[in-house]
């Protein structure tokens, strides 16, 4: 009975080590794929660039992880519907799918780590 109740004790802290772990990588996939992103992404002053942004949270009884853009036009400019020449060699419509979609492998692989270490 002893080792059920330090077991029973210590669960909030492994628990809680455990979020922490799966958090750090999500983040770390977050990273990858918006580093992948980033480099399709359209250039004509930045702005676009540089409002991207990147969220771990927990909700009910998973870890969700978004990439997105604060940019009012980020959704035309990623929309394939929405015909534009961009003037950045290398940039793409669909530039966030297509960023993470290169970056699937890496992400796997770094996801798996981090369960591993649960």
């Amino acid at each position: 009975m002893a080792d059920a109740a330090r077991f029973e004790s210590r669960l909030p802290e492994k628990l809680s080590q455990i979020e922490q772990r799966i958090a750090a990588g999500m983040t770390q996939a977050l990273i990858l794929g918006a580093g992948g992103a980033a480099d399709l992404t359209p250039i004509h002053s930045s702005n676009l660039l540089n409002s991207q942004y990147r969220d771990v949270s927990k909700q009910g009884g998973h870890m969700v992880g978004r990439v997105g853009y604060t940019a009012e036009y980020a959704e035309p400019v990623h929309d394939p519907d929405h015909p534009q020449q961009f003037r950045r060699a290398g940039a793409s419509k669909e530039f966030l799918l297509k960023g993470f979609e290169r970056a699937e492998p890496k992400i796997r692989r770094t996801l798996a780590a981090a369960l591993k270490k649960v």
